[in-house]
Order: structure tokens, then C-alpha cells, then sequence
């Protein structure tokens, strides 16, 4: 929860627009300022400040503990201009908060930790519990002293600055990834990636602290540490059985269940009679904990009880290995501001970006120091989707862009062609160029609409023709995409010919070169004036229906309503 504190009419107005923007994440404190963030430092996990900073350093700083506990606290000034983070940035989330606060507000955030300053992602925002001297092996980064990767697990960072390499001797400070229980060292830090299932198997009825103490002797004989665990699995007959609900609610992980015919297959090198009476599948423990696959490091235990009583619980434990991340992200059509911010997380996230150079010429600044570029030229397309999918095997954590939407004519389609089912694969969506040329020309695509590719790299004529005409007695809007090249100049007249058989030579068509970008044009004109000599690769032309229009400039498709025709 975000709590909402305000001492001013001007402050009042921008809190009740958070407020309002965010009915169920903020909680807004009236009454005494100094009393209002004494309650919400205590009750909530964030607080946004409409007071000086000044002002709410010294209410706050009594209250202030550790930065783990502490919650993040934002200052935003009088007028608005800005929104500060102040207390909490990384562990409070202070630093995003200060960003999206600024977004809704259109105030500037101001954040000062160091590594977000430098780009450099923090150990400590990284989405895995961390160990050790953070401060100190952050300081060391980013002044630029050696610094060992002690990836004792291969999983998917972001970049790292190119001062951050594979130990080599003599390099003190250390960043370590590791499920193992090891304390870190002078000047390391050590990541605990979520890399260990544990499998539970229990009667009815079972304690939770049987469970529980099961599972931590299990992780502690192993050497493994607790904070790698990342669910507790079992099969769907427990899925509410408190004792096992209770054990993962004090690890602080899920629950996750299988059938117990999913069970079942699994080949475990202790199988059971009992389980199989019981619940219907030979083993339950170490059939959830490898039921996705992984390495068996703690083989079926039971725990051990001093009342000379059954065993009611059984646990196994097994390390699932990193699973590389692949993003295709798409870019928009050009415009800083039409690329979205789920595309800028992705690239940031990434430490390897795949992609054509003039894309990566175009988002180069959005990276982190240390990002491995890998591009290459037109034409190879198919190349960069296997060399994307190859790196995210490798358990990199990958974007390969396109422009536009990457999944309309462009990257994601050979990508996922390419890669199976051992990497993770997320799909950022784009502007398209059809949306962007559309909104520049008006309405073009207010009704039913279709894009048809006039390259016949990929594609033979025949098919093409065959949409073009279909699309023409459909009577749909059509955008052609790739309309025209120096070798390909004959297919768009071509195209514009098959409609012209079925639309009248007044039918509105946009054409719109280089959207969104510095040196965009655009021009409407109609089906029988349109010059395909203007036309180029970067252009976009969309041709209307029988029912659009150019009203004031602009092509309008009207979207069909009643209400919408023209009086008899």
C-alpha cells in the first residue's frame, strides 16, 4: 500500500490524482503531517510526500531502522515539478516509484543512487535475494576496479559492466551466484537465484513445524540455502493441507501441484506403495520436485518425530536449472515516444540484444554498460532469430528487436520458429507501422482492414494476388507493407490495378513515408492519381473502401452505424 500525505491545497490536488489514478494501491492520511507519516511509515510499504524534503527528513528520520524494512519514501514539491526519491530506493522501491510518479504527474523524478545514475543495475534490484557486501562490491563497479563473476549457476543477469568478469586471480571483490549456504566473503556478494524445488509429500493432519523442520534439515545437510528455494511442489490431493500451506507460507513461497497421473510418470528412484493407495501416484515427493525436470540433490526423506509416532511428512529436493529468457520486443515505428515501457524494460534487462544495426542504432542509449550487441545487415533476418534463440539456450537473458509490432512482418515469427520448449519466450508489443501511418492519415482503419505484404522475397506473386484480390471484392481497407523497391517496382501497380477492378478511381489512399520519424511526410491522394514512383520500402500505403472518405484533409472509414450515414 502507498501511503498519500499532503499539507497543502496545490499538494491535496496532485494526492487525490494518485488517488484517483490508483484507487487500490494508495491510502490517503489526513489529519497532523508529522502524525499522518508516523502511521503511514508504520503501515504502509511506500509513502508519496507532498511536503518539502526538508520537512519530511526530519519526521522521519527517527523512525528510520534499515534500509530492508524501511519503506521507500518519495517528496513531491508544491508546484510538482518534481518527484524526489529519497529514503528506500532500492529496497522500498522508491526509485520506480519516483518515475511512475512522475509519469502520472508529469513531474521530473530525481534519483540519485549511483548505480541508477550510471545505468548499472543494483545487486539488490535484481529479483533475488542478496548476501552480503552490496555496498561495497556496488562502489567497486562502478569506479571501475575488477570485479569476479562466481557464476556457480548459469542465470539470466542483466549486463554488467565490462569491468565485471569470470573470476581471475587476485580480483577481491566477487558477485556470486550460488543456491549453496555459504557466507560471503570479505567485499562479495552472493545471489540466490531461485533454483531449488522442494517436494513434499504429507498425511493428513501433518504439523506444520514437522514439514517445515523436514524441509530446513533436508536444505541444511544438503549445504543449500533456504533462500533458493523456490516453491514447495506436491500433488493436487494436498493442495490444501495446511501443514504443507503453513511450511511454504514461512519459507515465503508458493505451492505448486501436479495430477497425480502427472505424478505418476515420472521416473524417481524411491517409489512407494503407500502414496500409490493414497493418493494414486507411486511417489510424491521426489516425482513433484522432477516432475519439470532438474537434478535430484536430496533424495525422498521422511522427517523424524520423538514421540515414536509414523513419519508424516517426506520431502525431496532438486535443483531446476536457469531456463534462458527470450524478448522480442518491438520498437514502434521510430518515435522515442511511441517505443512503449515495456519495451525500455526489456532492453534494459537484457545482457544480450540481436538485432538489425540500424534498429540498435536507434535504442543504442537505452542499454546498460556492458550489453553484448550482436547485429547485422538486411537480409539476415533468419540468422539473427537463430543466433537470439542460441544465446537464450545458453541461459543469457536475450531482446531481439524489431521495428514496429515483431510479430507483424518482422523478427518474432522466425524466432519462435526457431526455439522450442527449453527457453522462456515473452512477446513485447509495438506500435505497427499501419497503426502509425493510419493515425497520421486520419481514420483509414475504421472499419475492417487488412495488411498484405508486397514482397515476393518470401512469398510467391501468386499467393499475394490471390490476398490482394480477395481482399478487393472483400471490399476492405488495405495497407501494403514493403509496396516497392528498386528491384521490385512492378507489384504495387499491380496491386492498385486489381482493387481499381472493384473501387472507383475516387477511393482515397495514404501514403506515408518514414512514420513518426524526423523526416516523415505524408500526402492523400486517390486510387486513380496515386504516382507508385513516390513509393518507396519506407513507405506505407493504404488504400480505403468504398465508404472512406477524405473529409478536411484526412481519409475517414466510417465505422458502419446507422447514425453515421448520410441523409437521403
Amino acid at each position: 500500500m502507498i501511503g498519500l500525505i499532503s499539507a497543502t491545497a496545490a499538494g491535496a490536488v496532485a494526492r487525490d490524482r494518485l488517488a484517483t489514478a490508483w484507487p487500490t494501491r494508495t491510502r490517503v492520511y489526513d489529519g497532523s503531517v508529522g502524525d499522518a507519516v508516523r502511521a503511514a511509515f508504520a503501515e504502509c510499504e511506500q509513502v508519496v510526500c507532498f511536503l518539502a524534503t526538508g520537512a519530511v527528513v526530519r519526521l522521519v528520520a527517527p523512525l528510520l531502522n534499515d534500509k530492508t524494512s524501511d519503506p521507500g519514501i518519495v517528496c513531491v514539491d508544491e508546484a510538482g515539478r518534481f518527484a524526489v526519491s529519497l529514503v528506500g530506493g532500492h529496497g522500498g522501491g522508491a526509485n520506480e516509484l519516483a518515475r511512475e510518479v512522475g509519469e502520472l504527474l508529469g513531474a521530473e523524478p530525481v534519483v540519485t543512487t549511483a548505480t541508477d545514475s550510471a545505468g548499472v543495475p543494483g545487486l539488490d534490484t535484481l529479483g533475488f535475494p542478496v548476501e552480503g557486501d552490496v555496498a561495497g562490491v556496488s562502489r567497486a563497479m562502478l569506479d571501475g576496479e575488477p570485479v569476479a563473476l562466481d557464476a556457480e549457476l548459469p542465470w539470466p543477469l542483466p549486463a554488467l559492466p565490462s569491468n565485471v568478469t569470470y573470476p581471475a586471480p587476485g580480483a577481491a571483490p566477487t558477485i556470486r551466484v550460488s543456491d549453496r549456504a555459504l557466507e560471503p566473503g570479505d567485499r562479495e556478494v552472493v545471489l540466490r537465484p531461485p533454483s531449488l524445488i522442494v517436494g513434499v509429500g504429507a498425511s493428513k493432519g501433518a504439523p506444520v513445524d514437522e514439514v517445515l523442520g523436514l524441509v530446513e534439515d533436508a536444505l541444511r545437510e544438503a549445504g543449500l540455502s533456504e533462500r533458493s528455494v523456490a516453491e514447495i511442489a506436491t500433488v493436487d490431493a494436498k493442495a490444501d493441507e495446511p501443514g504443507i500451506l503453513g511450511a511454504a507460507e514461512r519459507l515465503g513461497v508458493p505451492v505448486v501441484t501436479y495430477s497425480a497421473e502427472e505424478l505418476a510418470k515420472v521416473e524417481v528412484p524411491n517409489p512407494s506403495d503407500a502414496p500409490l493407495a493414497a493418493v494414486g501416484t507411486p511417489s510424491v515427493a521426489e516425482a513433484a520436485a522432477l516432475v519439470r525436470g532438474g537434478e535430484l540433490l536430496v533424495p525422498k526423506r521422511k522427517s523424524e518425530r520423538t514421540d515414536g509416532q509414523p513419519a508424516m511428512a517426506t520431502c525431496a529436493v532438486v535443483r531446476r536449472l536457469a531456463r534462458g529468457r527470450l524478448a522480442v520486443v518491438g520498437l514502434g515505428p521510430g518515435a522515442r515516444d511511441l517505443l512503449t515501457p515495456r519495451a525500455k524494460d526489456e532492453l534494459r534487462r537484457a545482457s544480450v540484444l540481436v538485432g538489425l544495426d540500424q534498429y540498435v542504432d536507434q535504442i543504442r542509449d537505452l542499454l546498460r554498460p556492458g550489453t553484448r550487441v550482436l547485429e547485422s545487415g538486411l537480409g539476415a533476418e533468419e540468422e539473427r532469430a537463430r543466433t537470439a534463440v542460441a544465446q537464450a539456450r545458453r541461459g543469457q537473458a536475450v531482446a531481439l528487436i524489431g521495428s514496429g509490432d515483431a510479430g507483424v512482418y518482422a523478427m518474432a515469427s522466425p524466432a519462435l520458429a526457431e526455439a522450442s520448449d527449453d527457453i522462456d519466450v515473452v512477446g513485447v508489443p509495438g506500435v505497427t507501422a499501419a497503426l502509425a501511418a493510419g493515425a497520421i492519415l486520419g481514420a483509414p482503419l475504421g472499419h475492417d482492414h487488412v495488411s498484405i505484404s508486397l514482397s515476393d522475397l518470401h512469398t510467391p506473386w501468386e499467393v499475394i494476388e490471390r490476398r490482394v484480390r480477395a481482399a478487393a471484392e472483400a471490399d476492405i481497407v488495405v495497407t501494403f507493407y514493403n509496396p516497392r523497391s528498386r528491384g521490385r517496382d512492378w507489384q504495387l501497380p499491380k496491386a492498385l490495378a486489381i482493387l481499381a477492378e472493384h473501387r472507383e478511381p475516387t477511393t482515397p489512399v495514404g501514403v506515408v513515408r518514414n512514420a513518426s520519424r524526423a523526416d516523415e511526410s505524408s500526402r492523400v491522394t486517390t486510387l486513380g492519381s496515386l504516382d507508385p514512383a513516390i513509393v518507396d520500402m519506407m513507405t506505407v500505403v493504404t488504400v480505403g473502401n468504398t465508404a472512406t472518405r477524405e473529409i478536411a484533409g484526412r481519409m475517414v472509414t466510417p465505422r458502419g452505424y446507422r447514425w453515421q450515414e448520410e441523409p437521403k
